[in-house]
């Protein structure tokens, strides 16, 4: 009975917490707005806008409703546990709202101001001929199934193969409620330790890969960011293909250099050249906001959430697969002997680790 109302107890002292930082009166009033909003009779003259409008209502409306599920049940069990007879019973109901607070509180850290959008990750093979491009490609393999366990969509946008194996170079598009927030933990060097399969000698490797990470953005989330359009150079050419009947016969693929910042991004994936063309605007504009950070750090080191761009000496995580099999993130210290599984994309504790710290 004692630990029973202990438990209760808890969740209570969580749930209070978690109230203040999820701002529930911030998020109705923000819910009020897009309601409002929502009302507008010409809301769908844009439907781009209108969809992201319905959106953002629907995730903020399931979260209030959640918050607000969990409270009251909680304030109900609190009552029932004084009753010694039935108390016993809810148990597993403890133990369930448990879990769900769990989820909820996890999203509470999330508060940054892009952390519900979509994610842009990139992934470059660092020195070292095809090892690195095979961990950069092993990395890519990572992401794509721990998207795919949390039912994301992903949208490869731009891919550079290697000659031998694996990758150069890959950016692709998350999309998913909070993945940049959940993801963006993740931009940093990656570095691989192993048995070189590339070799008669099967010598122990050290290879390197770096991962950035961005969020989709569109203008209105930029409004004092001006892409004109005498800034822009285009180039178009044929996108890479593996041969056989799908070679391009025109040039679809997108490269997009903005002049005055000199960031060059392209796109190739998809089969028309408008739409690689948008896919480069949507990366450029990551760009220009990633870089936008850093110069605002530059002049306060003290902000708020400062931004931390990707680098090769940002090491964030180890992969030994030899002579012993360990994974270990070098900021949270939370490690692993299960390298398998975090390779295939079983990396919950580690990013949601990184999420809290922050």
């Amino acid at each position: 009975m004692h630990d029973l109302k202990q438990r209760i107890s808890d969740l209570l002292g969580r749930v209070e917490n978690i109230k203040q930082n999820f701002g529930l009166d911030e998020k109705k009033k923000k819910l009020a707005e897009l309601e409002a909003a929502s009302m507008d009779s010409n809301l769908w003259d844009d439907q781009e806008k209108a969809r992201k409008l319905m959106q953002d209502l629907d995730v903020l409306k399931k979260e209030i409703d959640e918050m607000e599920k969990i409270d009251g049940e909680i304030f109900v069990l609190a009552g029932l546990v004084k009753d010694e007879e039935v108390s016993s019973e809810f148990s597993k109901d403890i133990d369930e709202l448990g879990k769900r607070l769990d989820k909820v509180e996890l999203k509470s850290f999330l508060s940054g101001q892009y952390d519900n959008k979509n994610a842009i990750v990139s992934i470059h093979a660092g020195q070292g001929g095809t090892e690195a491009m095979d961990w950069a490609n092993m990395l890519y393999r990572m992401y794509l199934r721990y998207c795919e366990k949390r039912d994301w969509k992903v949208e490869t946008v731009d891919m550079s193969e290697g000659e031998e194996a694996g990758v150069k170079s890959v950016t692709f598009k998350v999309g998913g409620v909070y993945a940049y927030g959940y993801l963006k933990g993740e931009a940093g060097t990656h570095r691989l330790v192993r048995q070189s399969p590339f070799n008669a000698d099967k010598l122990r490797q050290t290879s390197f890969a770096l991962v950035e990470v961005l969020p989709e953005l569109d203008e209105t989330d930029l409004p004092e960011i001006e892409i004109k359009d005498s800034d822009l150079d285009w180039q178009f050419f044929r996108a890479s293909s593996q041969g056989g009947q799908n070679v391009q016969k025109v040039s679809t693929a997108v490269r997009l250099k903005h002049i005055p910042t000199e960031i060059v991004v392209t796109a190739q994936t998809e089969r028309f050249q408008e739409q690689n063309r948008k896919i480069a605007l949507s990366l450029l504009r990551a760009k220009l906001w990633a870089r936008e950070q850093v110069m605002k750090e530059k002049k306060v080191k003290e902000l708020k959430g400062e931004y931390r761009p990707a680098s090769w000496g940002n090491q964030i995580r180890s992969y030994v697969l030899h002579p012993y099999k360990m994974v270990k993130d070098l900021r949270t210290q939370v490690e692993t002997a299960d390298s398998e599984a975090v390779l295939d994309g079983d990396l919950d504790k580690f990013i949601e680790s990184e999420i809290q710290r922050l």
